[in-house]
């Protein structure tokens, strides 16, 4: 393929795909729902495919990334003007903690492990559930929090507070499963976990979903819902 001829069908490329983003919106940058995500993905590949294949000339570049803008505004503006559609091309936020508990079946719903919440929660800087009222993931597998009203942001200068050392909440049980190399780091036992679960009134492993030990603050359990 010539020099000239490849600078033509790059700087063709570079205009149209401007020219759709600015159409389209700046949501498909944001990639905010599982449709835009993937829109932009093909999107990438039409123009990389047609620039880079020497039996493409610069009308199927033109076509095909026109008619897949065209596609994409259609659903946009179908989306805008129809709850139905809305609902089919981005989908809907799903609860996974709702007023402090852990809906299993929304983790289900959502294919995620509860190891994973922990996760996607430490990296919004939440590191145990238990400060959390509700938290959703969003469409696009981000999370939003809304923390509980003791746990949410202050600073300590706003009371006048001397500062406190910082600890790690720990999982010792997750979905009826002890965590023994956990327990045995903390330092501490079965028989002392047994009392901790007695003053949740827990009396089996196997009833807990999740259990967290936070220095200071204690002991959260959440139980399984039969």
């Amino acid at each position: 393929m010539k020099i000239g001829y490849l600078t033509i069908e790059l700087i063709l490329g570079f205009f149209l795909l401007f020219i759709i983003i600015k159409i389209v919106g700046r949501k498909i940058i944001n990639q905010i729902s599982p449709f835009t995500f993937i829109a932009s993905i093909v999107l990438s590949e039409l123009l990389g495919n047609a620039i880079y294949d020497h039996e493409i000339g610069l009308g199927y570049i033109i076509f095909s990334m026109s008619l897949w803008g065209l596609l994409f505004l259609s659903v946009e503006l179908l989306g805008q003007k129809f709850l139905f559609f809305r609902g089919i091309f981005e989908g809907k936020p799903i609860a996974l903690i709702k007023n402090g508990l852990v809906d299993k079946e929304a983790l289900k719903k959502s294919r995620m492990t509860l190891n994973q919440l922990q996760s996607l929660l430490r990296q919004s800087e939440t590191f145990s559930i238990r400060e959390v009222a509700f938290c959703y993931l969003e469409t696009n597998g981000s999370i939003s929090i809304l923390k509980k009203p003791k746990y949410q942001k202050t600073t300590l200068e706003d009371f006048n507070l001397p500062g406190k050392p910082a600890y790690v909440p720990v999982t010792v049980i997750r979905d009826g499963e002890v965590l023994w190399d956990e327990i045995h780091d903390l330092g501490f036992d079965e028989s002392w976990l047994k009392t901790q679960l007695s003053t949740q009134s827990v009396t089996n492993f196997e009833d807990v979903f999740l259990a967290e030990w936070l220095d200071g603050d204690g002991f959260f359990v959440q139980t399984i819902q039969k």
